[in-house]
């Protein structure tokens, strides 16, 4: 058996000289009375990467020795080949440079923050990435599911274990990511709840002197961070239309000032009957002042908001538990019953694109299918009148004796 000493991709035999003869592992090491072929394991197989490094494992017998060899080979030749040595890091390590993330808003980097601590990295911060296999991470995941963790809570949880992994997929460490594809419990879409006209005008007036806020979200479908932002200067009285620069949230008790959701800058209009309460905001004010201040005359935050005077009048009003953020989807609501465009109401919300809206609010697009099934019958009573006309009386006649 020939054998070269020199780096190179192949099998060979330790106990063997190349010429066939028993090396010095041969029979090395053996017990009077036991039979005993050899030192360690017989068969050692290497490779050189792209990189030309060496990498070399010990196998008792050769066909595993060719299947893993055989097995690298083809890594190396599909492009999907990771060098062992980029495996050892820890999904903890590679965890703590996704944290890194620049893209994040505060509430983003906080909820992430959360999940890692809570629920991920307890179980995975000290594996080896060459360890995190997709069975193990199904079989976490189930045990998830049966801890009582809710389907939103457990996809939340998986979707950071996928983008700690996407990240070392990235980054050369693995080859695929062993996230993807995993089974997930189904998630129960909660119906959303969609105010009438009426009701936000009874909630309107339960709100007293915040009236005008309620009109606000309800009308025009602002982010409650996008309106406690607005600024005396984003005002454009002429055009009706406040310019959306800015959002401001409360994170951890502080606040965190940052562009409106994906980056949407954006100018949205308001309807004529509240130009007189807009009037009133901004008269006598600078450019700088907040246009909706709290009280004290500090950023309106949302949980003093609830728990000062919105909760109440959401009671009082027959809304109990309604939120803030159902007023955006309510403003959705009345938009599109208004006869407004997808492209129209993705203008006014601020989303990225209109399939967006398509998918968030397709519920209120139902109208569509109503309309579309009336088209059809339409369409049908067309035809038969067609054909009617086409063939004549007598004609329709000799058809249906010649069907008969």
């Amino acid at each position: 058996m020939t054998q070269r000493r020199n780096r190179r991709s192949g099998i060979e035999d330790r106990w063997h000289k190349r010429d066939g003869s028993p090396s010095k592992l041969h029979h090395g090491g053996c017990v009077k009375g036991r039979r005993c072929d050899g030192v360690g394991k017989r068969w050692r197989a290497r490779y050189v990467d792209v990189e030309g490094n060496e990498h070399s494992t010990m196998f008792a017998t050769k066909p595993p020795a060719v299947e893993w060899l055989d097995r690298v080979a083809g890594d190396i030749s599909t492009g999907t080949y990771v060098d062992p040595r980029r495996q050892k890091i820890t999904f903890g390590e590679v965890a703590e440079g996704w944290k890194a993330n620049p893209s994040w808003t505060a509430t983003t980097r906080e909820r992430n923050f959360s999940v890692l601590r809570t629920h991920v990295l307890p179980r995975w911060a000290d594996v080896q990435l060459s360890r995190v296999a997709h069975e193990d991470l199904q079989i976490w995941v189930n045990k998830l599911v049966d801890s009582g963790l809710s389907p939103g809570s457990v996809r939340k949880v998986v979707g950071v274990v996928r983008g700690v992994l996407q990240l070392a997929m990235r980054n050369g460490r693995v080859a695929v990511n062993p996230a993807d594809h995993l089974q997930l419990p189904r998630q129960k879409v909660a119906r959303r709840r969609y105010l009438t006209v009426g009701e936000v005008d009874r909630l309107a007036e339960m709100a007293g002197d915040h009236e005008v806020i309620i009109l606000v979200l309800a009308y025009c479908g602002l982010r409650i961070g996008e309106l406690s932002a607005l600024r005396v200067g984003n005002v454009d009285r002429v055009r009706r239309r406040f310019m959306i620069e800015t959002s401001v949230t409360e994170v951890n008790g502080a606040l965190e000032w940052s562009d409106p959701k994906d980056h949407q800058r954006r100018s949205v209009p308001w309807p004529r009957f509240l130009d007189e309460e807009i009037n009133k905001l901004i008269t006598g004010r600078t450019s700088g002042d907040l246009l909706f201040p709290s009280p004290h005359g500090d950023v309106l935050r949302v949980r003093n908001m609830r728990r000062s005077w919105f909760d109440r009048a959401a009671r009082e009003a027959g809304v109990p538990g309604l939120t803030p953020h159902e007023l955006r989807h309510t403003a959705a609501s009345i938009a599109v019953s208004a006869g407004a465009s997808v492209l129209a109401v993705q203008r006014m919300l601020g989303h990225d694109k209109p399939s967006t809206t398509l998918n968030v609010y397709s519920d209120l697009f139902d109208h569509d299918l109503d309309d579309l099934a009336d088209r059809l019958a339409d369409a049908r009573s067309r035809g038969a009148a067609d054909k009617l006309r086409t063939i004549g009386p007598i004609g329709l006649a000799v058809a249906e004796s010649t069907a008969v």
